[in-house]
Formats: structure tokens, C-alpha cells, sequence
């Protein structure tokens, strides 16, 4: 049985869905990810109350009666990205976009200008006013080009359910 939408869920991602972890993560989740046999193995509290998300049939059967086990079908990503979507209820108002780190997986945390100055290019320091930090990798991030088709994707994926 899975967690109702009242809590906004987190996931444990085996290493083959790199492409859904990324949109999961981009759609504000926090995502774990890393090699199956960890996670088929190792019930720790990195793992312990996450959705767990594979590929793998044996895994899903082994463990749907431990955890939270999510069998994903589909090869396409944004396809997966539909069913986790649709098979836990989540809608727009559950999401929050560009709020964690697409590498690590941290929560972004507002950056001031003068401080990320040497870590972005000047043209993009000279036009723009809002930046963000990842506090673990200190990935810079800003509202540009990716963002925008990011969103746009978003409003897409969103308006055909």
C-alpha cells in the first residue's frame, strides 16, 4: 500500500532510472539513488520510508510487504515520470520546481549575488538578480533558459492529466 498524498513523499531510486530521478528532483522531490543491491539489501535510514522505485520485478515482489515498492514499466522517462505521477495522485499544488539540487539532491537555499559572482559567467551575473546554492555541491543555479523549458514541460505534463 502506498503513502497517501497528505505527506509529500520521498523515493529510493535504483541507478537505472537516472532520467526520472532527475524529474523527480526538478519537481521538488527527494530522491535517493543509487545501485539496486543497495537498496534491495540495505534497509537503512537513508532507505527506510521512502518509496522505493525499480525496474526490477524480483525486487518489487521481494519487498512490497517490507516497503513502499513502486514497479516502473515504462522505458521512456517521462512516461515513468506520468505513472509515479498518476499511480500516487500528484498534482500540481504537491510539487515545488527548481527547490532541490538535480546532482545531490539538497535543498537549494537563496544565494546573494556579490557571493556566487566568481562562480557563474559575467554575462549571466550581470542579468540576473535571483541565484540559488546547493549547500552540499554549490551548483549555482538561476532562472534561465533550462528553468523556462522546464516549466514548460511542467505545465505540460501537468495539463494532460
Amino acid at each position: 500500500m502506498l503513502p497517501s498524498i497528505s505527506q509529500i513523499p520521498s523515493f529510493a531510486a535504483e541507478e537505472t532510472l537516472g532520467k526520472l530521478t532527475k524529474w523527480l528532483r526538478l519537481l521538488g522531490f527527494d530522491v535517493v539513488y543509487g545501485p539496486l543491491e543497495g537498496f534491495a539489501t540495505d534497509f537503512s535510514s537513508e532507505v527506510n520510508g521512502r518509496i522505493l522505485l525499480t525496474r526490477t520485478l524480483a525486487v518489487h515482489n521481494r519487498l512490497r510487504r517490507q516497503q513502499w515498492v513502486l514497479l516502473i514499466k515504462a522505458n521512456e522517462p517521462m512516461e515513468q515520470l506520468k505513472s509515479v505521477l498518476q499511480i500516487l495522485d500528484i498534482r500540481r499544488e504537491h510539487i515545488r520546481p527548481f527547490s532541490r539540487c538535480l546532482a545531490c539532491n539538497l535543498p537549494i537555499e537563496p544565494a546573494a549575488s556579490d557571493d556566487i559572482r566568481h562562480a557563474v559567467p559575467d554575462h549571466v551575473w550581470q542579468h540576473h538578480q535571483r541565484f540559488g546554492r546547493c549547500p552540499g555541491c554549490q551548483k549555482v543555479y538561476w532562472s534561465g533558459s533550462h528553468p523556462r523549458r522546464g516549466y514548460e514541460s511542467i505545465a505540460k505534463l501537468f495539463a494532460q492529466r
